[in-house]
């Protein structure tokens, strides 16, 4: 019930802490209607300024100079209202009327100036500076377009005063002055110390983080950009109050290639359609929105599905058509206020900007409308002739060496053909051939798709193509690929030929065969091709008007198909040996219908019969001039070394496969090897190496047009190795990179995967809201995450941590008691993370201050540690319990806190001696919190010897009890010194502390010490 003074004063005070947004201002209004009830107008001024705070804060600037002058009428009727903070703000919200004032277009630009001129007198009357007042000038003449430079110049040069913006605005209004100007780099110098945390307030950083990014983007400053971006727009999201920011957000996403993103946060800020309260700050949104959807509707997005204002579904097309029309009649309005063009010329400006960057920015965040902005293709290194005759014997010459710019040449002969079968003529050979090559790369495709059932009926059809053309090599191949393919794949595939390469990451579809059967069939095939060498030699005469067509390059052609069916060869002996019972890696398959593999009978055989293979593929190859192709045989030898262990001998044999590749001249062969050769140096520790093959991989895939190569698994590996070697800031854009790419494969869990190693490489890095980010898109949608549900619940764990790490207490209790809901139904060897998750929320409720849900929760650990013990979490939970009781109800909360730590002492007590648990930490630390406890209460005689049992706890952990110990000895000494003011005692406390910490090497311990110390001698 308001029906007191006193009511509606407490009522005021739990409204301040409530978060900004609609509630609050509506409880705001409802409390000024019940502070004009009573006599005493104190307590309508209190409640007459928490209104204005509220429309302040969330855009109501049509409302806000209403609320002033109610305020202002009370302090001319009787200033001994208003407490001498409340007179302060008076004088502060002048400012606030301005900038309220200049939101409205209505509001004529007269009365605006005649504002500012009352302002003056005001502050002059009181005797204050009037920089405050040169800064709404300027705010003005910025605004307007008229006389900026010399306001500039008026409000720069005057001195601070106690009525200045905080530092940190004002550094955003220096910043953005030199940013319009085009000067980003004096503009980002500026504004460094808001962005790097140094300067802040309620508004800032992130009104700075939403100006700076386009700075950041155009001065190269990419990955501080991604970072500003994540941080910050998590706190202006569906903010009223912030909606410029919100669209600045959104042309950063249209300027960095980021539409996909752009439009998830268009749905997040669905409502700010209607903030329609403080119309120049919503021109901004608008505005935002327009750079947004021109670039969609620009790349032929038209028809595409947008979040627009509520009661209709719109389209890109639709939105932008409703959107321009809006802001060109609120820029119209504002400039006929003002009698000058500013705010049109700024919007025009903002609309004419294109992207920044020739590729998308990787974010490193889950878009779920990504395939709007795939990751940009690289210029094709392969140039596609216009001629049809020179376009195919282009693509056979490819095909030979297997280059892999033959796949975008084959695909347009694909294309052309089937825009005109007359296309091809008798220097091609016949179009039967030419269908038969399309149909061989197209399996080829297919397999890399993991798509084994139409890869199989592809190459059947491409097998019979070749026989009815009499081209028997090129069907023994096919028939030898099309049996390895019923195989079950292996944990790896080595890189083949173009006529043979297997691929790497596929799938298994469809039952295998029979090993034994695959074997013998592929033994039969190898003897067919060897017994037509003889009767057929490679150089021999054309069996067909199919080999005809290859003329000069037959015996190639005819050689690569033999040694494609060497390759299948040696390749099921592979992948026998990798699948066989007792080896490493992913042994002991299943069948796609669940059935187990069966295991070769004769296993022991396995070695020596892949040692046959391999070194057979590797004599044929070097006996036939295509040493590259023998290359293979030591790229198999070593996967093998590699799964199995040995590190040296898989590092020798890729290393002698590469030398093969240098040698044969075919530098587009070098990516794979070089990549599994970057893992190999990973496991041997020497990450530079490693770094400097994976980029070496990667520019050689992109110079050759390979489109098959795994760039995304090689990005990922590239941000582990960055991690390896201690370079966060490569890490992060290496594995951002791989994540946006995953995602445009549509391989969830790999884009997961790289989100998670993401976020755990930026929270270890200290950018914990940019962790934070990352994870809240990984959990965004749990069910498109594909991960298992341990590793989502660790993710889930990881985000609410650092949800309460950035002080956000109440979001993190959310996440934990979702997970304690998810991990209560785990099976009993899992309980104890119950109590953990149990023990975080309970600390994160007491944190937001929610003390009844708080102890309920608590009670809920403590009953999960009876039955699943953690006892270093409940005790870290009952001593945090104590900490926060404290500070909370200061001397009136000390018994119980003392419970708390009564309860923890209970805890150590039952634990029994076991590995794994330092006892010694533990019980340190609840001593030191005692005694913290009881100095609150001035109980110092009782303090001390807690503090004392500290320091010898923590002495019990050796080296890594030095640190705490220090502390612990800090704390005696500020008992011993200040609360029982034994200064002499404390000194040589110190001095002996002091001393320890130099000697085992913590000189930053020491140097506290010594201040104290010091501190105390001076007394």
């Amino acid at each position: 019930m308001l029906d007191t003074p006193e009511a509606v004063v407490e009522a005021l005070r739990e409204n301040h802490d409530r978060p900004h947004g609609l509630p609050r201002t509506v409880t705001a209004e409802d409390l000024v209607e019940a502070a004009e009830a009573f006599e005493q107008q104190d307590v309508l001024v209190t409640a007459l300024l928490e209104l204005m705070t509220a429309y302040e804060f969330t855009g109501e600037h049509r409302k806000s100079p209403v609320t002033f002058a109610r305020l202002l009428k009370l302090w001319d009727t009787d200033r001994a209202l208003f407490s001498e903070g409340e007179g302060h703000q008076v004088f502060w919200r002048f400012k606030w009327v301005t900038t309220s004032l200049l939101e409205v277009p209505e509001m004529p630009l007269a009365t605006v100036h005649g504002w500012i001129d009352r302002m003056r007198e005001r502050y002059e009357e009181a005797d204050h500076g009037l920089q405050p007042v040169a800064a709404m000038r300027h705010r003005v003449a910025e605004h307007t377009g008229t006389g900026a430079a010399d306001a500039y110049d008026l409000w720069a040069t005057r001195p601070r005063t106690g009525l200045s913006d905080c530092e940190a605005c004002e550094i955003r209004q220096h910043a953005r002055h030199q940013a319009e100007r085009g000067d980003d780099t004096a503009a980002l110098d500026t504004w460094r110390p808001v962005l790097e945390g140094l300067q802040s307030c309620e508004e800032e950083p992130q009104a700075s983080q939403a100006r700076a990014l386009l700075p950041l983007l155009r001065s190269g400053r990419t990955d501080e950009a991604r970072s500003h971006h994540l941080t910050g727009y998590r706190k202006v999201r569906g903010r009223t109050g912030t909606q410029e920011e919100v669209g600045l957000h959104l042309e950063f996403c249209a300027l960095s290639r980021n539409e996909g993103r752009g439009l998830e946060i268009l749905a997040e800020n669905r409502s700010l359609f209607e903030a329609t309260a403080a119309p120049l700050s919503h021109l901004g949104f608008l505005s935002g929105v327009e750079v947004l959807l021109a670039r969609l509707t620009g790349a032929d997005h038209d028809d595409t599905a947008v979040a627009g204002p509520p009661g209709r579904t719109w389209t890109a097309a639709g939105l932008l058509a409703h959107v321009r029309t809006e802001a060109d009649a609120l820029a119209a309005a504002f400039d006929a206020r003002n009698g000058t063009p500013a705010v049109g010329d700024a919007r025009r400006a903002r609309l004419d900007r294109r992207p920044l960057l020739d590729e998308p920015l990787p974010l490193g965040l889950r878009a779920v409308t990504s395939g709007l902005a795939p990751v940009a293709a690289r210029a094709a290194s392969v140039e596609i002739p216009e001629d049809f005759g020179t376009l195919v014997r282009e693509a056979r010459r490819l095909a030979r060496e297997g280059n892999p710019g033959q796949d975008r040449l084959w695909k347009k002969i694909g294309e052309r053909l089937a825009e005109d079968p007359a296309v091809a003529g008798d220097e091609t050979g016949p179009v039967e051939l030419l269908h038969a090559e399309i149909a061989e790369q197209r399996a080829h495709d297919l397999w890399r798709e993991g798509q084994r059932d139409e890869r199989a009926a592809v190459l059947a059809d491409t097998i019979e193509r070749f026989e009815h053309l009499r081209m028997p090599w090129h069907a023994l191949s096919g028939r030898a690929l099309l049996l390895v393919g019923t195989t079950p794949r292996s944990t790896a595939d080595s890189e083949g030929d173009s006529a043979a390469d297997l691929g790497a990451d596929s799938a298994v579809g469809g039952a295998p065969a029979d090993w034994t059967e695959v074997r013998e069939a592929l033994s039969d095939l190898l003897s067919t091709t060897e017994k037509l060498l003889v009767d057929v030699p490679l150089d021999g005469e054309a069996l067909g008007e199919g080999e005809a067509a290859y003329g000069a390059d037959l015996r190639v052609e005819r050689t690569l198909a033999y040694l494609a069916v060497r390759f299948c060869a040696t390749s099921l002996a592979y992948r026998e040996l990798l699948d066989a019972p007792g080896r490493t890696g992913d042994g002991g398959e299943e069948a796609a219908d669940g059935a187990a593999v069966p295991p070769a009978p004769d296993a022991e055989d396995l070695p020596r019969r892949f040692e046959e293979h391999a070194t057979a593929l590797h004599a044929e190859a070097e006996r036939l001039g295509h040493p590259h192709q023998a290359a293979n045989a030591h790229q198999f030898r070593a996967e093998l070394a590699w799964r199995s262990g040995d590190l040296t001998g898989a590092e020798r044999e890729l290393r002698t496969a590469l030398e093969m590749i240098e040698a044969a001249g075919r530098p587009w062969r070098r990516p794979r090897p070089s990549a599994l050769l970057a893992q190999v140096l990973l496991g041997r520790e020497r990450p530079q190496e490693a770094v400097e093959l994976l980029h070496g991989a990667l520019a050689d895939a992109v110079a050759h047009d390979d489109t098959t190569f795994a760039y995304s698994s090689t990005y990922m590996l590239l941000g582990h190795a960055s991690t390896h070697l201690g370079d966060p800031s490569g890490a992060v854009r290496h594995l951002s990179e791989a994540a946006a790419r995953f995602d445009q494969e549509g391989v969830a869990r790999g884009a997961t995967e790289a989100r998670l190693q993401l976020a755990d490489v930026l929270s270890r890095s200290g950018q914990r809201a940019d962790a934070v980010a990352v994870l809240e898109s990984v959990l965004a949608d749990e069910e498109t995450a594909g991960l298992d549900e341990r590793t989502l619940a660790q993710a889930r764990l990881d985000f609410g941590r650092g949800l309460r790490d950035l002080e956000e207490y109440l979001p993190a209790a959310e996440q934990f008691l979702a997970l304690a809901d998810t991990v209560a139904d785990w099976p009993d060897q899992d309980r104890p993370v119950l109590t953990l998750v149990a023990a975080e929320a309970a600390t994160a409720l007491a944190l937001a201050d929610r003390w009844d849900a708080a102890t309920t929760v608590y009670e809920r650990a403590v009953a999960a540690h009876a039955e699943a013990p953690n006892p270093p979490q409940i005790v870290l939970m009952m001593r945090e319990f104590a900490r926060l009781t404290v500070l909370a109800h200061e001397a009136e909360g000390v018994d119980t806190a003392l419970g708390h730590l009564a309860r923890a002492d209970a805890v150590l007590a039952a634990v029994p001696d076991a590995d794994g648990f330092a006892d010694w930490f533990e019980r340190g630390e609840v001593h030191y919190r005692r005694a913290r406890v009881l100095s609150v209460a001035e109980r110092f005689e009782e303090a001390l010897p807690e503090a004392e049992a500290a320091v010898a706890a923590h002495e019990e952990g050796g080296a890594d009890g030095e640190l705490p110990r220090a502390e612990a000895v800090r704390l005696a000494a500020l008992i011993e010194g200040n609360g029982l003011e034994r200064v002499d005692a404390a000194v040589v406390r110190l001095t002996e502390a002091a001393a320890r910490c130099r000697g085992t090497g913590h000189e930053e311990a020491a140097d506290v010490l010594d201040t104290l110390c010091r501190q105390f001698r001076a007394r």
